[in-house]
C-alpha cells in the first residue's frame, strides 16, 4: 500500500507560530472561496465543500496558506499527492500532513480519500447506486483518475511532443522497473509492431548503464521511462544517467513532483489509484496506449507495419480469431 513519502522540512523555511488572527481559522476569511479565483474551472460547489470542510479549526498561517491553494485548485485538490499540494502552496510535506490531521484526519490520505467521497461526481453515484463496498471504491477511485487524465488531454500539445520524440529516436529504449515494469512491457510489444527498433530496459543494476549506452551508440535521441510508486532508486539514477549520455527523458509517471521529474525533459502525469493493498495503474497504462497513439501518428509508415504484420499473423495462424 502506498504512502506519501516525507520531504524534510529546511530549517528556517516556514514558521508556523500560532497569532491571534491566524488562529481565527479559514472561516474568519473572508474572500477564501469567494475572492480566491477558483482555478481550472472548478465550480462553486467544490470550492464551497472546501470552505466547509476548514470552518471552525483553528489553523496557523502555513495551514491556511494551504487551505487557500486547495481552494483555489478545488477541481484538482481530490488528485493531488501531498508532494504536489505542498510544492503549489509553496510549503513542506510534513506541513501538508500536519494540516490534514489538524482538520481530524488520520494523514493526508485519509484527507484526500475524503475528498475523492464528496466530490460531485461521486455524489452523485452514490444518490442512484447506493453505497460502495472496498472493491467497487477501488474501481471508483480508478474512474476518477481517468477523468482527471481526460481532462489534462484537453491540451494535447505535450502528448504530441512526445509522439514525435519517441517516433526519431532510432532506437528506442524504454525503461520501467519494478510496478512499472508491466507498463514499460506492454508499450514496447505494442510499440515494435510498427517502430523498427524498441529496446525494453526492464532490468537494474550495473546492466542498466550498460544498455542505456548501447542504445545511445546506436543512434537513440529519446527515452521513454515508465515511473510509478514505490520509485526506485535505480530508475531516478538511471534517468540522471541517460540524460548525462544526451538522451531527451520523456516520462510518464504518478505525479509532476515524482522523484523522477527533475531527471525528465518532458513529463506527462497519471495517477495511481491507493484503495487496494497494492497500487493500481489504470491511468498510466492508457496515457501509454495515448503515446503509442501519438507516435504512430508520426511514423510515417506505421500503418503499412501494421498491415505487413497482420498479413503475417494470418499467414502463420498466429490467433485463433
Amino acid at each position: 500500500m502506498s504512502t506519501d513519502n516525507g520531504v524534510a522540512d529546511v530549517a528556517g523555511a516556514e514558521t508556523e507560530t500560532e497569532t491571534a488572527g491566524a488562529e481565527a481559522g479559514v472561516a474568519g476569511a473572508t474572500g477564501v472561496a469567494n475572492g480566491a479565483g477558483v482555478a481550472n474551472g472548478a465550480g462553486s460547489g467544490s470550492a464551497a465543500r472546501l470552505q466547509a470542510l476548514f470552518e471552525g479549526h483553528r489553523l496557523t498561517p502555513t495551514q491556511r496558506r494551504i487551505a487557500h491553494c486547495m481552494v483555489r485548485r478545488a477541481a484538482d485538490a481530490p488528485f493531488l499527492s501531498s508532494v504536489e499540494l505542498a510544492e503549489l502552496a509553496g510549503v513542506s510535506q510534513p506541513s501538508v500532513t500536519r494540516f490534514a490531521v489538524a482538520l481530524g484526519f488520520d494523514g493526508y490520505p485519509a484527507l484526500r480519500k475524503h475528498l475523492r467521497d464528496v466530490a460531485p461526481a461521486a455524489e452523485e453515484r452514490a444518490a442512484g447506486d447506493g453505497a460502495y463496498n472496498e472493491y467497487q471504491q477501488a474501481v471508483q477511485s480508478e474512474i476518477d483518475n481517468l477523468r482527471h487524465l481526460a481532462a489534462l488531454l484537453a491540451d494535447p500539445e505535450p502528448v504530441l511532443r512526445a509522439g514525435r520524440l519517441l517516433a526519431a529516436s532510432r532506437p528506442l529504449p524504454v525503461l520501467g522497473l519494478r510496478a512499472a515494469s508491466a507498463q514499460a512491457r506492454g508499450f514496447t510489444y505494442f510499440a515494435r509492431k510498427v517502430h523498427p527498433d524498441v529496446r525494453l530496459l526492464d532490468e537494474g543494476g550495473t546492466m542498466l548503464a550498460d544498455r542505456v549506452d548501447a542504445a545511445h551508440r546506436a543512434g537513440a535521441t529519446a527515452l521513454l521511462c515508465f515511473a510509478l510508486p514505490r520509485h526506485p532508486r535505480e530508475v531516478v539514477e538511471g534517468l540522471e544517467y541517460a540524460r548525462d549520455t544526451g538522451l531527451t527523458v520523456v516520462t510518464v509517471a504518478d505525479s509532476t513532483f515524482a522523484p523522477v521529474a527533475r531527471h525528465s525533459d518532458l513529463l506527462l502525469p497519471a495517477a495511481v489509484g491507493t484503495g487496494l493493498a497494492f497500487d493500481t495503474a489504470c491511468a498510466p497504462m492508457l496515457l501509454g496506449r495515448v503515446l503509442l497513439e501519438a507516435m504512430c501518428d508520426a511514423l510515417p509508415d506505421a500503418q503499412a507495419r501494421l498491415e505487413e504484420f497482420d498479413a503475417r499473423a494470418a499467414a502463420r495462424g498466429l490467433f485463433v480469431e
